[in-house]
């Protein structure tokens, strides 16, 4: 591993890639909306995810984490490539894959994978493929993380047909906090009290939030919070509006708050995001 910090950083609609290799390597908490795959390829993580207490990964391992789960980990030295799956595709892979059929509920019991020799094979090939850009850079990305997914889905995932799930135009949702969920999306720029999302839904906001937290692991707030942090990279990573520009887009009032909270998700600023990502 190299003396300084090495960032790379592939953003897809579908899907991230974050590649770290660093001396001292930190991966915060934070309630993502994506299935994720902290795969680590060389040293040692000591991990936190949901309500378990610190536990140690060492290489090649890989922690699994589903939408609404928190996850932190550190080490030091370390060379770590996190991997975020939005829903829809995950759904998408495994019915292409002829796993499962459209609205299912897929999790992953075994969070810890101690050792997979051919995730730790992708897993490299990911980050080899990172490190470089060459002509056909992004097809073999996709074909990787597809195998990836596919992989992940085969041996590790639990699934099973849900009446409440159903695809939307903003991916896989539970119909009955659907309207709520596409509001969020159209209305990222401005505030959204809590009493409008509920309203939405035909419920109160008492039990809206009770239900909203069930049905995705992560309260309205943190939801909204997290989705806006998520458009936020995508339009770091396809376009090229200041930073105080895309803080505004998706509803915050200051450039300031927007790179607080950016930082406190991704360990970077808006700024060293950008400057990591990987050309398309």
């Amino acid at each position: 591993m190299p003396a300084h910090a090495v960032e790379k950083i592939f953003v897809h609609e579908q899907y991230t890639l974050h590649y770290r290799s660093a001396p001292r390597v930190q991966w915060r908490g934070a309630a993502r909306l994506t299935f994720t795959a902290l795969l680590l390829l060389d040293g040692t993580l000591c991990w936190e995810a949901g309500t378990a207490g610190e536990r140690v990964l060492h290489s090649p391992g890989a922690i699994l984490t589903a939408p609404g789960d928190l996850l932190t980990a550190k080490g030091a030295p370390a060379e770590s490539l996190l991997i975020s799956l939005a829903p829809a595709f995950v759904i998408d892979c495994a019915v292409r894959a002829r796993l499962t059929r459209a609205g299912a509920s897929i999790t992953f019991p075994a969070q810890i994978i101690e050792r997979d020799d051919r995730l730790a094979r992708l897993a490299r090939d990911l980050a080899d493929e990172l490190a470089i850009v060459e002509a056909g850079q992004e097809v073999v990305i996709h074909a990787l993380i597809e195998q990836g997914a596919i992989h992940l889905l085969r041996r590790y995932a639990s699934l099973r047909r849900s009446d409440e799930l159903e695809l939307s135009r903003v991916g896989l949702v539970d119909r009955r906090v659907r309207r709520a969920v596409e509001l969020m999306h159209a209305q990222l720029g401005r505030d959204l009290p809590l009493e409008e999302l509920a309203a939405a839904a035909y419920l109160s906001p008492f039990h809206f939030s009770r239900l909203f937290k069930k049905v995705t692991g992560a309260t309205p707030h943190a939801y909204l919070a997290q989705l806006r942090l998520e458009r936020a990279q995508q339009l770091l990573a396809t376009t090229d509006h200041s930073i105080t520009e895309i803080g505004s887009r998706v509803g915050y009032a200051s450039s300031s708050h927007f790179s607080k909270a950016f930082r406190q998700a991704t360990a970077l600023t808006p700024r060293a995001f950008r400057e990591a990502l990987v050309p398309r």
